[in-house]
């Protein structure tokens, strides 16, 4: 069969899934490139300056890195993808932080005298940067670290962070051997393998980054095994109150840290603790828009020693600027995808820190990690009564009217009938949609004006069997646990959100035990209408993982 890569000239890597060599070229590529997609047949793999720098902070030079990718490669490497990548190596640690006697202050060592004069007359990086009398240093302060770094990458200057990270507040405890209840419990390879890449053995350069996987193979238990390597008081990020009670459950069923230990800082309990998890949503309140965040000070009120952001890719915007100031502190981001609608994503990855580890999700499906997915879009036509105002309406109204056509409704109730023994999820964006289906399938309703105590209730009764259905809008995008759903059937979304879609496909990827084994997803879509465009735009993320979407037209509704 020959070698499993294909190295082309557009900077992109394909490999061949099934070559007997695959999964040790994967394993040799992956610190310098990036996974952009990984269908069937060939995952492709995309060579970038950040991908490079990444991999340079690693340890990593040029040399090695071709050494790598030409022993597996099919063809002979591109010149100009050689030299390039050999330019963008040689450009990390051009530029230099160093830690001073003093702790909040850092210097910036530029040696080049062309890049000290670019960086000069940059306001957004002169502004930063203070004269120390020496013609190659500058002084910086410690809360501008991480905003210097962010300006500098985009300059296509990267810089190689020297300055030691702190070590926080010792906290000493270990992961069980098996729960509470007393089922084994071991970390898997993959995940073991993940807080191994992200400690990087203490070196310089790693410490900081994120990990991605898909919802069901255990990010959680990846940050918990990354607390366990390091011993130290960690502040853990997380979307919902939901979430949060989550991770507490987990930490105290997985670890033997005691309820003491560990602290809820939410918008009912202002516990700061060795280990203490918050929401974003508390850290952004504030009484107006010109106010201070009065909850940023829960940063100081302890040393510490590692910081995990849950659902980083839904980091909100005024965390990113208290994220830049504690860049002394180890910084773990957990994510199902790097996918932001709003393109943020190298704001947040760039502050947070790189992509340290990812795997393919068909590839955690194939070893019995997550549960095989089967993806249905169901066409529905519109009532005619309801042709003529979708014809004459503006875009949003023409997006409103197609989302909530009525016929998803029986639609809906069929696929639920269709799955009589199984845990059903149904999700969508319209309230009156919303309590409609509830009404229909008789199920509870889980909206964001449910308080979280019944929320609560509602998801362990469907957990328990209790509930066999149950529908919910938005608010169960996010780290919620539902081990036993196996069918999740989306009504409605936000217009073409890929990151929604794969979260919503998330919900139903834990492994399962039984009859049940594997998971189906369902998409309801108004035919020829401009649902079919936004639904093309949501199905792309899943499609790039593997998945394929099973169209069918029903016309008796």
């Amino acid at each position: 069969m020959g070698k499993p890569l294909i190295v082309q000239g557009d900077n992109t890597i394909l490999l061949d899934v099934h070559d007997p060599d695959a999964d040790e070229a994967r394993i040799a590529i992956s610190p310098f490139t990036e996974l952009e997609k990984s269908p069937e047949h060939f995952h492709v793999y995309r060579i970038s300056p950040l991908s490079i720098w990444n991999a340079c902070s690693a340890g990593l030079d040029a040399a090695r890195m071709l050494a790598d990718m030409e022993s597996f490669s099919r063809f002979p490497v591109p010149g100009n993808v050689r030299t390039g990548l050999e330019e963008l190596a040689g450009r990390y640690g051009r530029l230099r932080l160093e830690a001073t006697e003093d702790p909040y202050v850092l210097e910036l060592v530029v040696p080049d005298s062309q890049v000290r004069a670019e960086l000069e007359n940059r306001p957004a990086v002169g502004a930063l940067l203070g004269h120390t009398g020496q013609e190659d240093r500058y002084t910086v302060s410690l809360i501008h670290r991480g905003t210097l770094k962010q300006q500098l990458i985009h300059l296509g200057y990267p810089v190689d962070d020297t300055a030691p990270l702190s070590e926080g507040d010792p906290v000493t405890f270990h992961l069980r051997n098996e729960t509470r209840g007393g089922h084994p419990f071991e970390v898997r390879g993959y995940q073991k393998e993940a807080a191994a890449v992200f400690h990087g053995g203490g070196r310089p350069g790693a410490g900081y980054g994120t990990v991605v996987l898909p919802c069901g193979a255990g990010k959680t238990v990846v940050g918990m095994a990354v607390m366990e390597l390091l011993h130290t008081s960690t502040l853990i990020l997380t979307t919902n109150i939901a979430a949060v009670h989550q991770w507490i459950d987990e930490l105290l069923d997985k670890t033997d840290l005691t309820e003491d230990q560990i602290g809820e800082y939410s918008g009912t309990r202002k516990e700061v603790r060795p280990v203490t998890i918050a929401t974003y949503q508390v850290l952004v309140w504030r009484p107006d828009r010109e106010a201070a965040f009065p909850h940023f000070d829960i940063f100081r009120q302890r040393r510490w020693g590692l910081i995990i952001y849950d659902e980083v890719h839904l980091l909100p915007a005024p965390v990113f600027r208290i994220t830049a100031e504690i860049q002394a502190i180890r910084r773990l981001g957990l994510t199902a995808t790097l996918v932001r609608e709003d393109r943020r994503e190298a704001d947040v990855f760039s502050l947070v820190g790189p992509k340290r580890y990812d795997v393919p999700w068909k590839e955690l499906e194939s070893k019995g990690w997550i549960a095989e997915a089967a993806c249905f879009e169901i066409r529905l036509d519109l009532p005619t009564s309801l042709r003529t105002n979708y014809a004459i309406a503006d875009a949003r109204s023409k997006f409103r009217i197609a989302s909530e056509n009525e016929k998803k409704i029986e639609a809906a109730a069929q696929i639920v009938e269709n799955h009589r023994q199984e845990a059903v999820m149904v999700i969508g964006q319209y309230l009156d949609q919303l309590k409609a289906l509830a009404e229909r399938l008789q199920a509870p309703l889980i909206t964001g004006k449910v308080p979280n105590a019944r929320r609560e209730e509602i998801y362990r009764d469907f957990r328990e069997g209790r509930s066999p259905v149950i529908v919910v809008s938005k608010v169960a995008n996010f780290a919620i646990d539902l081990p036993d759903a196996s069918v999740a059937i989306q009504v409605s979304g936000s217009f073409g959100s890929r990151q929604e879609e794969a979260q919503r496909l998330g919900r139903i990827l834990r492994p399962k035990k039984g009859a049940h084994r594997n998971s189906t997803f369902y998409t309801l879509i108004s035919n020829q209408t401009v649902e079919e465009t936004f639904a093309a735009n949501r199905q792309k993320f899943l499609t790039e993982q593997g998945y394929s979407y099973h169209i069918e037209h029903w016309q008796d509704l």
